[in-house]
C-alpha cells in the first residue's frame, strides 16, 4: 500500500486508458482516441520547453515535420525500418533545435518566438521546394505494408497501445523534470533568468537542453505520426496551424505542469475531431471552438485546467483536515468535560 501511495494519481488515468481500449469496436472513435494520445504527447514534448522553461515556440511543427519526413525518406528509399529512423529523426531534430538555439537564444519573449515561427516556415517552405526529394506539396505516401518491422499494423487498436505507450514515457520524462533540480531551474529561469543566473544556474545550458529534449521527443511522435496516417505532406506536419495546435493544447491544459498537456488534448483533439465530422456545413467552426475555449481558459484558469483541477483538490482536503481537526478537537473538549 506504501508503495502505491506514492505513485502518482495520473498514472492510474493512464491505466484506466489501457483498460477501456478492449471495449473500444467502432474505429472512429478508435482514431478519436489514437490522435489524441498522440497530439497530447506531442504537447507534452513542447511543454518541455514552453512550459518548463518558458520558452514559448510556434515552431514545433519544424520538429515534428523533420521527424516525419526523415524516417518516411529512409523507409521508403533505403528500406530502413521505423523503429530505427525513430532515433534518426529525433536527433536530426535536436541538431536543428541546436543550432536555433545557438542563433536565438539571447532572444526574449515575443522575440524568441517570431524566430521559432520563421524557422518552421524556413523548413515549410523547403520541403516544398525540394520536390526531387520530398514531392512538394504532393506528398509522400507510404505504402501499406503490414508487419511490425514497418511499424504499420491491421489492427487500429495496436497503434493505440503503441501510443499510449508513448505518452506514458514522455509523461513520465516531464513528470521526472518537474520534481528534479533540473526542472528546478529551469522555473527559475522561466520566472527571472538574470537572478537564477546570479545564483548559479547556467542558463544557456538548461535553455539547450530543454530546447533538444523537447525537439528530440517531437521528432519521435513525428515518426509515430507518419507511420499512423501513411500520407505526410508539408501542410499537415510543417503549417503554422500545427504549431498554434501544440501549444494550445499545452496552453488549455496548464503548461508547466506534466499532465497539463494532457488533460488538454483529451478536451481540445475530440472537439476538433467530432466538428470537422459532424458540422462540415459550417467551415472552421473547430477553430471558433478552439479560440472561445481558449478565451475562457485564460479568464478563468488563467495557468490552465491542471492547476485550476490540482488547487481545487488542495482546497477539498484542506477542508477535510479542517473539519476532521475540528471534529477530533470536539471529541477531546467533550471527554474532559466528562470527565471533570
Amino acid at each position: 500500500m506504501l508503495l502505491i501511495s506514492k505513485i502518482p494519481k495520473f498514472y492510474f488515468f493512464l491505466f484506466t486508458i489501457f483498460l477501456t481500449l478492449p471495449f473500444l469496436h467502432d474505429p472512429y472513435y478508435i482514431d478519436i482516441v489514437i490522435m489524441t494520445l498522440i497530439w497530447g504527447a506531442i504537447a507534452s514534448a513542447w511543454n518541455i520547453s514552453g512550459g518548463f522553461a518558458g520558452m514559448f515556440s510556434l515552431g514545433h511543427a519544424g520538429y515534428l515535420g523533420i521527424g516525419a519526413y526523415t524516417s518516411t525518406l529512409l523507409f521508403l528509399n533505403f528500406q530502413i525500418s521505423p523503429w530505427i529512423s525513430i532515433l534518426i529523426g529525433g536527433l536530426a531534430s535536436a541538431l536543428f533545435a541546436f543550432i536555433i538555439g545557438v542563433l536565438c537564444f539571447r532572444l526574449k519573449g515575443p522575440f524568441y518566438t517570431l524566430a521559432t515561427i520563421s524557422f518552421a516556415e524556413l523548413i515549410h517552405i523547403s520541403t516544398t521546394q525540394l520536390r526531387d526529394v520530398t514531392k512538394g506539396s504532393m506528398g509522400l505516401q507510404i505504402p501499406f505494408e503490414s508487419g511490425w518491422t514497418s511499424m504499420i499494423f491491421d489492427d487500429p487498436k495496436t497503434y493505440a497501445y503503441l501510443f499510449l505507450l508513448l505518452l506514458l514515457i514522455i509523461y513520465s520524462i516531464s513528470s521526472y523534470i518537474q520534481n528534479s533540480k533540473w526542472g528546478y531551474f529551469l522555473t527559475a529561469m522561466r520566472e527571472d533568468s538574470d537572478a537564477a543566473s546570479s545564483l548559479g544556474v547556467k542558463i544557456t545550458l538548461v535553455k539547450m537542453s530543454s530546447t533538444c529534449l523537447s525537439a528530440f521527443l517531437t521528432g519521435v511522435c513525428g515518426t509515430f505520426l507518419a507511420q499512423y496516417i501513411l500520407f505526410i505532406e508539408p501542410e499537415n506536419v510543417l503549417s503554422l496551424s500545427i504549431s498554434i495546435q501544440i501549444a494550445m493544447i499545452a496552453i488549455v491544459g496548464g503548461m508547466g505542469s506534466a499532465a497539463g498537456p494532457i488533460i488538454g488534448s483529451i478536451l481540445l483533439t475530440p472537439i476538433g475531431i467530432l466538428l470537422r465530422g459532424y458540422a462540415t456545413e459550417i467551415s472552421g467552426l473547430h477553430l471558433f471552438i478552439y479560440g472561445l475555449i481558449l478565451v475562457l481558459v485564460v479568464l478563468y484558469m488563467p495557468n490552465g485546467i491542471a492547476h485550476s483541477l490540482n488547487n481545487l483538490f488542495k482546497k477539498k482536503l484542506h477542508l477535510k483536515l479542517k473539519w476532521r481537526r475540528k471534529g477530533e478537537y470536539n471529541k477531546n473538549v467533550s471527554t474532559t468535560e466528562r470527565h471533570w
